[in-house]
Parts: C-alpha cells; structure tokens; sequence
C-alpha cells in the first residue's frame, strides 16, 4: 500500500484554499512592525542588547570583533546580531534614532524567521507520504495547494503565540537564534530533495546560530541532526554533514581569528573568546527542581496555543512518527527544550527558541483536528481575545476620564509620577485595531470556511489585536514603567562639571546601558582612577570607604517610580577637609570673693 493510500488525513480540494494573500501580508506586517518605533529600551534583556549594539555603532574596530557594553565586555552571546543591529544604527539613527533604528534589526530577524517556518512547512507539505488520501473518484487536493495550505497554518500558529508578542519585538540576541533555528530547520527540510542546496542552508544556520549565542546551542542542534538522521531515513546525513559542518565552523573560525589578529592586545582577545566559550558552562547545569518548576508555571500560557496543537500532531500521526514531517521538527524541539530544563537562572525570553519547530509540527495536525476541537480554539480565542480587548479599552478611559475613580486610581498607584497625554492618533489606530477584528471575526463566521487553517486564524489575529492595542493605547504607560530614561537624565544632571570617569558599581547590563545612553556618562573601571561611583543599592550597603585623605560625598539619589526595589546613589571623590587645630585649654582664674 502506498503512502498516500495509507494516510489518515481525508481532505478535499476545498479544504486547502490559500488563505488571502492581503490579510496574511497584513496580519505579519502590522504584528511585526507595531511595537518596534516609539519607544526607550526596556528593562532588563532589551537595553541590554540595545547598549551592546549602541558601542558598536560609535565605536571601533575592537568594539566589533568583542562586544561590550561601555567598555565592560559582554561575552554572554555572539557578537552576529548586534553586528546587525549596530549597522542598522549607522544606517537609519541619523533620522529613526538609535533605539528604533537598532529594532529594525530586531524586524528583519522576524520577517526572516516567517520565510523560513512557511518554507520548511510547504516543503514538507508537499511530499508524498503527508498528501490526503486519493479518492476513486478525484476531488483530493494536489501537493501544492496542500503544501501551501499548510504553511499558511504554521505561519499562523507561530504569530498566535501569546510569548512572541514581547519577546519577539526585543533587541535581544534571541530573536537572532531563533531566525537562525528556523534557517537550520528549513536547510534540514531543504536537503530532503536538495541536499546540497539543504546542506548550505544548514551550514549557514549553524555558523550563524554559534556567532549569535554561545556553543551549547548549536551543539544541541546537531545532536537534534544526528538524532533526526537515526529516525528519519531520508535525510542523507553524510553528504549534508559534509557540506554543512566546514561552513559552519568557518564561520566561527574566521570571527576567532579575525578577533586576535585585529586585537591590539593578543591577551585580551584570547581572555574574550575563552569567556564566551565558557559562559555557557555557568548557565547551564543538570535539570533542576528550579527550572522544571518555572517552566511548568510559564512554558504553556508563553506557548499558547501551539503546544496542544503539537502534541495533537504527533499523537495523530501514529505510526508515521518516522516521516519527515514529524521527526525533523520533533528532533529539534527535544534538545531544545531540555536545555529550558538545565538553566541555572530560568527565564521565558529562551522560550521563544522552540516556537518554529512546534508550529511546524502543530501545523501538520489542522488536517486532523476534529470539528469539536476547531469549534473550541476558535470560540476560545474569540471570547479571550474580545474580552481582552473590551478590558483594554475599559481600563484605558479610565486612565483618561478618571472613571470609575477607584480603578483610575490604581492605575496611577502602579505608575507614580506618570501624567496621561490623550493621543489622537493612537486612538485612531487602536480603533481601525478593533473593526479589523470585528470585521475577521464576522468574516470567520458567516463564510464558516472549510480550509484546514480556520483554527488558527481567529488566534492569530487576536494576538495582533492584542500586541496593538497595547502598544498604541498603553505604549506611554508601559514605556515609563520599563525605562531608564529619567532616572539616567536626573543622575546626569548631578554629575560634576569636571570628572575624570563615572565607576559603576553593582550596575547590571541594561543599567549600565541606559546610563550611557539617556545620560550621556563617561564611565570607567577600577583601575582608571575614577573620581565618581554609581552605585546600585538594591539594600542600604552604608556610605563607600574612604580613600587617604579623600572622601566619597553623597551628591545624587533616585530610582525609578515604577520600581520600588532599585535604587541608585552617587558620589565625589573629594579631599578631606582639614581637621580643625586642637583648642588651646584656657586657664580658669579663681573667683575672687
């Protein structure tokens, strides 16, 4: 029996109608450009980022090849994305601004990662052992339109994730990695029918995944090659392998040495790339009750709504687990998500590495997905998302009339010192916003279409309703309680007129960033005799030890509003004042009687 005869997916022609080309365009451009203009770096991973890109982008050659963070070195991850990001500001600050121009990197990674999810997915949608099963009488749909169906679906799926709305508009390495786990995926996909043409892409994936992050994750990834090789027999691991490992470790090689060769001290160089080839020992450790625990509690809402779709997938493809279409996305996915398992610091802004092979592999489970199930995610992702958008709206005339006086009030409790401006035009696309949704949902449900991608598109473009509403009716709210700005400009206006350097203290990354950036500070290390600290006291560590015969003098405290749990204080190194002379004892003349 062929392949084909033995599928379990019965579909008709009708059913794999290309969704509009119009509203898919739409849905990914307004998703993906909105959030990215108009706003500071926020705390803590995107000013970190954006601090690393912005030293790059004023500074030389060494801050190119080693990263850095005003001068203090940033080996966490590769330096490829903020390269990107870095060029993006000597291209587009001059008239974007640095922080905006810097996310322009952060929309090409995504536009990227799109192309790559819908590409892998239609390649794999059209091979034989996916196709419908063939009518006696025709009616079936060919492998194109199936494919192409079924890509629409993934890229759908991937755009309803609740977690990619934040982390996916971030100037963070990760949304390089991701664009880049995407690109091995589709040459993974690719070497199925054209392995050399395959074998590049993947090379180039993993070149680039290894330059914008550290070695574990690219090594996690052939392991997920070697391991998808083993259960899937069509993938010609030898000639791939021999075409892509040369590529990618070029890539890494030519970086190296480029870093110590065009160093100008040798030793710097080789202590920086030790300590990217480190870092990731300290942030990965054996899987612990820590990080199960967190990625229990965060994992599955960050991933809604594909990992139940996923997990549909790959329980109704029983018995051709083996195919393609199930094992490649699933070999990347394991290795991928125990590496979550063996953080030592969890966090969510790793989660969005999984995102492409899940939605992937959820999208070859729309064919099979019962009519029940389709009437649940789409009733659900209507009412969560008209709910959502109603409370929106409600909590946002609140902030502006000042009724209900009580929630206005604890509006304002959240953001001390915030003063609400009305903005017309944000108003104005925050209600094309909602009669695009209004309209999606009344086309949803009075054409009732029967194309396997109606489960999804009500999520997907509720995510979208979601991402612009915040990010038009709330950008001024959420941009205050997240920036450095203020604080940074206050700190700046305490500076000395005369200092040698500023000396940070206990600073994390994105302080140290906004520091620089919003407060134009001149900071240095220990050893450049800097005659101002900054200090971060999350706790009250007492007055900083005197020098000699100098002392550090108090000049500037704050923190930021929104956050009760930082704050910054800063002091001049200044000379002692002389002690005053010992007073003469005066001699007491008896009194007279």
């Amino acid at each position: 029996m062929s392949p084909v005869k033995a599928s379990r997916v019965h579909l008709t022609a009708a059913a794999t109608g290309a969704l509009p080309r119009a509203l898919l365009l739409a849905i990914c451009i307004i998703y993906g450009a909105v959030g990215l203009f108009g706003r500071d770096p926020w705390k803590n991973e995107d000013a970190a980022g954006f601090g690393v890109m912005w030293q790059l982008a004023i500074g030389g050659l060494h801050d190119w090849l080693m990263p850095n963070i005003a001068g203090r070195p940033y080996g966490q991850d590769g330096p490829l994305v903020f390269w990107v990001g870095a060029t993006m500001i000597r291209l587009a600050g001059g008239w974007l601004g640095a922080p905006d121009a810097a996310r322009l990197a952060t929309a090409l990674f995504y536009f990227a990662t799109c192309a790559f999810i819908w590409y892998a997915t239609y390649l794999l949608g059209r091979r034989a052992e996916v196709q419908p099963f063939a009518f006696a009488f025709g009616g079936q749909p060919n492998a194109r339109d199936y494919g192409r169906t079924l890509a629409d679906g993934a890229l759908l799926i991937f755009l309803a994730c609740v977690g990619l709305a934040m982390r996916g508009h971030e100037t963070t390495p990760q949304v390089g990695q991701v664009c880049f786990v995407a690109m091995s995926l589709y040459g993974l996909v690719r070497s199925l029918d054209m392995p050399t043409q395959g074998a590049l892409w993947l090379g180039a994936g993993l070149g680039a995944l290894t330059l914008a992050s550290g070695p574990i994750l690219p090594l996690a990834l052939f392991a997920a090659i070697l391991i998808g090789a083993l259960v899937c027999k069509p993938l010609p691991l030898r000639r791939v392998l021999t075409i892509a490992l040369p590529i990618a470790l070029a890539m890494v090689a030519a970086w190296m040495a480029a870093t110590y060769f065009g160093a100008a001290h040798r030793d710097e160089a080789v202590a920086f790339i030790r300590e990217w080839s480190r870092y990731d020992r300290r942030t990965y450790s054996w899987p612990n009750g820590f990080a199960i625990g967190f990625v229990a509690r965060n994992f599955f809402l960050f991933s809604w709504p594909v990992w139940p779709i996923a997990i549909w997938s790959w329980l109704s493809w029983a018995g051709m687990r083996r195919g393609p279409h199930v094992a490649l996305p699933l070999a990347l996915l394991l290795p991928l998500f125990v590496l979550l398992l063996m953080l030592r610091q969890p966090g969510d802004v790793q989660f969005i590495l999984l995102l492409p092979p899940m939605a992937v592999l959820a999208a070859f489970g729309l064919p099979t997905l019962t009519r029940a199930t389709i009437n649940a995610i789409d009733w659900f992702a209507l009412l969560f998302f008209t709910i959502f958008g109603g409370t929106v709206w409600f909590m946002w005339l609140a902030k502006t009339t000042g009724w209900p006086p009580r929630i206005a009030n604890n509006i304002f409790k959240q953001l001390p010192g915030y003063l609400h401006v009305f903005s017309a035009s944000a108003v104005l696309f925050a209600l094309a916003a909602t009669a695009a949704w209004v309209l999606v949902v009344r086309w949803r449900l009075s054409r009732a279409p029967k194309q396997i991608w109606r489960p999804v598109v009500i999520s997907a473009a509720g995510t979208t309703l979601m991402w612009v509403m915040a990010m038009t009716l709330w950008l001024p709210s959420i941009n205050y309680g997240k920036t450095y700005r203020d604080v940074a400009e206050a700190a700046s206006m305490a500076l000395p007129t005369t200092y040698e350097c500023v000396q940070p203290i206990r600073m994390g990354d994105a302080q140290l960033a906004s520091f620089a950036f919003f407060g134009h500070f001149r900071f240095g290390g220990p050893e450049d005799g800097c005659d101002v600290l900054l200090r971060h006291d999350p706790v009250d560590y007492g007055e900083p030890s005197s020098i000699s015969r100098f002392e550090w003098r108090l000049i500037w405290e704050g923190r930021r509003p929104s956050d009760r749990d930082e704050r910054f204080r800063m002091y001049q190194l200044i000379e002692k004042p002389p002690a005053p002379p010992p007073r003469k004892s005066t001699r007491r003349l008896p009194r007279q009687p």
